[in-house]
């Protein structure tokens, strides 16, 4: 996961130059990000299933290979568009380059999902008694993977935008190499046909679980809260390359170098100090106060008038994003019965990955038709709507005064019986 994430990390910031160097607008420029993202919806939950039934090793190895020729088109990008365009003619060749971009970023859409498929790996290796410290290992190799990937992206981009693609390449290169050397497949043949037989019987996503989901009482609003931040949150990182170019004109290596440092504060909060932090607190005092903290970080985003003004701003934006991703992960797990758990998950995770497929393309847009402020305005407004919801649900006083945050949700968590709502 580290390889993988470092690999996706190192051409993240050149996208939106790449993109603009063949004359992609701002809109164009926000489908290209948000392609990668809707091409993951699909994939994950197809890699997941398959290697239920086939294996986790081939499916591994399947997606990098996909991962490594994503890759390797995205840095071949130009000689392609030509071949494809017939000629160095400017209109052609723009369109056909930016053509190629979108199959690169497509096919690695369709095979990064690999990341469901190294945990359901974890799962079938760890016992309940380790298991979440071995997802949580994955969480930190995915982490340090983000904080590492775009700084060293942005240094190899003064080379041109294609070194970081091939370099990930590379790097994607040798992590086939190294589970098809090193790692063991972790289902037996038993297994695998048991998989397969339930995985017949199994229907696709079944939308009634999440209508039903959204109409409970404490895990609705936990939900409701995870849908509107990632948005907000979503709209701002996604389309943070194209806002630095437009806004400030920075080069791919120093947005690459700002992308790092926010990457840095998540993995500290998410990695040490959330814990003492929701000791002390409590889970619902974190939700709310974090996100009033997002709405001044959303203004100062928007209203940042030189690049130190907006690494104050990126600070909260930061800490408070790593607070949210992990309390309302926790809060939610706790607002059902623990046969739940899983699905309820699979839910959140499912409403996260929209929110990621929608927030380039509108990033994009806002940027195009109403300047690099909007973005950040439009998150403000979002999650200062967020901030009266959230109070109102999870602090009402009609809720009882005298019942701390994490007891008033433990004190809803009854599932409905048959027949109620």
């Amino acid at each position: 996961m580290f390889i993988d994430l470092l690999g996706f990390g190192l051409i993240l910031p050149l996208l939106p130059y790449y993109a603009e160097a063949y004359g992609a607008s701002d809109f164009v420029t926000g489908l290209l990000v948000a392609s990668y993202a809707a091409t993951q919806l699909i994939g994950a939950p197809v890699l997941g299933r398959l290697s239920d039934r086939y294996g986790r090793r081939p499916l591994l190895l399947v997606s990098i290979a996909g991962t490594v020729i994503g890759f390797l088109i995205l840095g071949f990008a130009e000689p392609l568009g030509e071949l494809i365009a017939g000629g160095p003619e400017a209109l052609r060749l723009n369109v056909a380059v930016v053509g190629v971009l979108f199959v690169s970023r497509i096919l690695d859409g369709l095979f990064g999902g690999n990341v469901s498929v190294a945990q359901a790996y974890m799962t079938d290796v760890t016992d309940e008694e380790n298991r979440a410290r071995g997802l949580g290992l994955l969480g930190a190799a995915f982490g340090f993977g983000f904080v590492f990937g775009p700084a060293v992206g942005g240094f190899l981009s003064q080379w041109g935008y294609h070194v970081p693609a091939l370099v990930a390449a590379g790097l994607a290169a040798i992590n086939w190499l190294g589970v098809l050397a090193f790692l063991p497949e972790s289902l037996t043949h038993d297994q695998m046909s048991a998989n397969g037989e339930r995985a017949s019987a199994r229907s696709g996503f079944d939308f009634s679980a999440l209508r039903d989901s959204l109409n409970r009482p404490v895990v609705g609003t936990l939900l409701t809260i995870s849908l509107f931040f990632r948005l907000a949150f979503a709209l701002l990182t996604t389309i943070f390359s194209l806002y630095a170019l437009k806004r400030f004109n920075l080069d791919a290596q120093t947005t690459g170098y700002l992308l790092a440092y926010s990457g840095v504060i998540l993995v500290v909060v998410q990695g040490a100090i959330i814990g003492p932090l929701t000791k002390r607190y409590g889970e619902n005092r974190l939700i709310f106060i974090s996100i009033i903290l997002m709405v001044a970080a959303s203004l100062g985003w928007a209203f940042a008038p030189s690049v130190p003004v907006l690494i104050i701003a990126l600070t909260p934006m930061s800490i408070a994003g790593g607070i949210l991703s992990t309390v309302l992960r926790s809060a939610v797990t706790k607002a059902v019965d623990p046969d739940e758990v899983g699905g309820i998950l699979g839910i959140q995770t499912s409403l996260e990955s929209a929110t990621r497929v929608i927030a380039p393309a509108l990033g994009g847009s806002l940027i195009q038709w109403m300047g690099t402020s909007a973005p950040g305005l439009f998150s403000a407004v979002v999650l200062g709507w967020l901030v009266w919801y959230t109070w109102r649900r999870l602090f009402s006083t009609d809720r009882g005064d005298n019942d701390s945050p994490v007891e008033r949700i433990a004190s809803t968590t009854t599932r409905p019986v048959d027949g109620e709502g």
